[in-house]
């Protein structure tokens, strides 16, 4: 497939002040149709190509730890393969993004594919921005089925209203992430939130600190592929890593820029 054959995703969606209300006070929202059945079927394809040749995952599921059960999870797809640029450089996702946050410019952290086999286990509770080195609160991940899916093959859910705890525990996704951050959710009342549906092309998007998790995969025969990107706010600095996480990510994903450093490494291009 050419390049020149992906549909352009340059065209804009709007959104409205009441969607823009209600990502700022739960956490997280759901935007529907942000790509029509055209261009699923031809981006699918596409991530699909990407995600399975760059996966590095072998072992079989029993072999795996609770984190690896959970998903196959392959990582700024961009980087390497042209086609994948074309949907992560998207201007359609950026400006939703950009007005969810309320900003004018956003720059890329990083895509991910996130495929949950059948079987696969649960997705722990976690706070994403717990790995990212960054001193902005304006931070969000778009989370987009290229299938449909239900509650039954892992639909992503939320504490709505948890971004308010900032940093809560430093903790990565684990059982104990599960058991801590399910505790604080419990402490707190947040209501457990999520869509019982999503159609391929939905999206979801949810700001760095909001609390999520997901069930296992129990269909029989269906991988629940989901493409995500990440985004933050133009003019954000790299913070000193809090944990050995952050370590890692200010090396890959900020091209070890020094804390205090404005994160504008050749891996945080502008999108819009």
């Amino acid at each position: 497939m050419s390049t020149l054959q992906l549909p352009a995703l340059d065209t804009l969606i709007k959104i409205g002040q009441s969607q823009i209300n209600e990502f700022r006070k739960n956490g997280h929202i759901l935007t529907r149709n942000v790509l029509n059945g055209d261009e699923v079927e031809c981006y699918r394809s596409v991530i699909n190509t990407a995600a399975y040749k760059y996966n590095t995952e072998k072992r079989a599921l029993e072999e795996r730890d609770t984190y690896g059960k959970a998903f196959l999870q392959v990582m700024n797809l961009w980087e390497v393969d042209e086609y994948m640029k074309k949907f992560t450089m998207a201007r359609r996702f950026a400006k939703i993004a950009a007005d969810l946050l309320g900003v004018e410019h956003v720059r890329i952290y990083h895509d991910q594919a996130l495929y949950k086999e059948p079987g696969g286990g649960l997705t722990p509770w976690h706070q994403d921005q717990y790995y990212w080195p960054l001193d902005t609160i304006k931070t969000i991940t778009m989370w987009m089925p290229m299938i449909d899916i239900d509650e039954q093959m892992g639909m992503l859910t939320f504490a709505s209203g948890s971004h308010t705890s900032g940093f809560v525990e430093n903790i990565a996704i684990s059982d104990e992430s599960e058991k801590k951050l399910e505790h604080h959710i419990k402490k707190k009342g947040f209501s457990i939130t999520r869509p019982q549906l999503m159609n391929a092309g939905d999206a979801t998007w949810h700001y760095g600190w909001t609390l999520h998790s997901a069930p296992g995969n129990s269909s029989i025969d269906t991988t629940r592929e989901v493409m995500t990107i990440i985004y933050f706010a133009d003019g954000a600095h790299v913070t000193k890593p809090e944990n050995e996480h952050q370590e890692a990510d200010r090396q890959r994903w900020l091209c070890g820029l020094e804390p205090g450093s404005l994160a504008v490494s050749p891996l945080n291009p502008l999108v819009l």
